[in-house]
């Protein structure tokens, strides 16, 4: 099963929800991310907070919708900060879709130690998300049931 990740900039809050997804994942399970206007490039502080949290690295990469053509994905999730007004991007494709939104904690101002607590919670909290989807019994599920699942998952 695919999961793809969206936000904006894909810099950040996707970025670590791929990387946590993977992490996590057991066989059969792929996260990739993507954003509607990608930075271009993975925010040097999301990169720092995975490895703290001894989570690979490895071939992330700030990327645009384009990234899944080939292999779409079964489950889209966005994570943008629709109480904060992001924008959230629209996948047009024939995946079922959930929100999980996050704060942006690259949006956070304050003391280096603030910063990094704020990255430290948003992957804690997409860590939680993560294991409560592994959890779910997929074979006992339809469509309709895992959105519902998904739904839930996204107020953790």
């Amino acid at each position: 099963m695919k999961v793809l990740f969206m936000c904006t900039a894909n810099s950040c809050r996707s970025i670590l929800s791929e990387a946590m997804f993977n992490h996590l994942a057991p066989a059969g399970f792929q996260a990739i991310s993507a954003g509607s206007f990608p930075k271009g490039h993975v925010l040097p502080r999301t990169l720092s907070t995975l490895q703290e949290a001894g989570i690979s690295v490895k071939g992330l990469r700030s990327k645009g919708n384009d990234a899944f053509e080939g292999s779409p994905p079964d489950i889209v999730i966005t994570v943008c900060d629709s109480a904060a007004r992001d924008a959230c991007p629209v996948y047009f494709g024939p995946a079922i879709k959930a929100h999980w939104g996050l704060v942006d904690p690259s949006t956070v101002r304050g003391s280096d130690d603030q910063i990094g607590q704020a990255f430290h919670a948003a992957l804690d909290r997409i860590e939680t998300r993560c294991r409560a989807f592994f959890a779910l019994p997929f074979d006992q599920l339809d469509a309709q049931a895992l959105k519902a699942e998904l739904d839930r998952i996204g107020t953790l």
